[in-house]
């Protein structure tokens, strides 16, 4: 994650974080940088937004890409994922919106400097938001996308893709496709 850039309460970085030219997150007092994204990495963001968008038209659901700030506040975090769903009114209702409480579905694009942090500690701050069913980490290098899903049990559990196993099921948006449509 990199050198925090400076210590605050939430409701201070709530009201300093609209006014910066750049996003930061904040991780219990703690403010760091985002790191900037590759073309291919936008690339893959937009497919992703683009088929959940498209996919969820007509349904009360709405498809948030890197911009859009979400609330984890039994970890006392903010984060900017690359992808998220919500259906809750509570997000969806206002147009004028930044911020997203009820995340359904989060998806994250890899690189090489966020991947671990992506799967380790953020991954186990997103478990604290009760509305998440589907957290989903994909790697455009090595191809592969994992869908962490919540079961009956609130238990975990890893479904993964690769090129022998291509096909991808986001169950929390009821989404269902190839790999490809993800990675082009």
């Amino acid at each position: 994650m990199g050198q925090a850039l400076s210590k605050q309460t939430s409701a201070e970085y709530l009201v300093w974080e609209p006014s910066q030219k750049e996003r930061h997150i904040y991780v219990r007092g703690e403010i760091f940088a985002m790191s900037g994204g590759t073309f291919e990495h936008n690339e893959v963001t937009l497919s992703i937004a683009a088929s959940l968008k498209n996919h969820l038209k007509g349904t009360p659901c709405k498809v948030g890409i890197t911009d859009m700030r979400v609330a984890v506040e039994k970890a006392n975090c903010y984060f900017y994922p690359d992808v998220v769903v919500t259906c809750a009114a509570r997000d969806t209702n206002n147009p004028k919106i930044t911020e997203i409480h009820e995340a359904k579905l989060i998806i994250e694009v890899l690189s090489e400097s966020t991947a671990s942090y992506d799967r380790g500690a953020k991954f186990a701050d997103y478990r604290l938001l009760d509305t998440l069913q589907e957290y989903v980490l994909v790697d455009p290098d090595a191809r592969t996308v994992e869908v962490f899903r919540k079961n009956a049990a609130n238990i975990w559990e890893l479904h993964p893709s690769n090129a022998a196993s291509p096909t991808v099921t986001l169950k929390s948006v009821d989404w269902q496709g190839d790999i490809a449509q993800l990675l082009s």
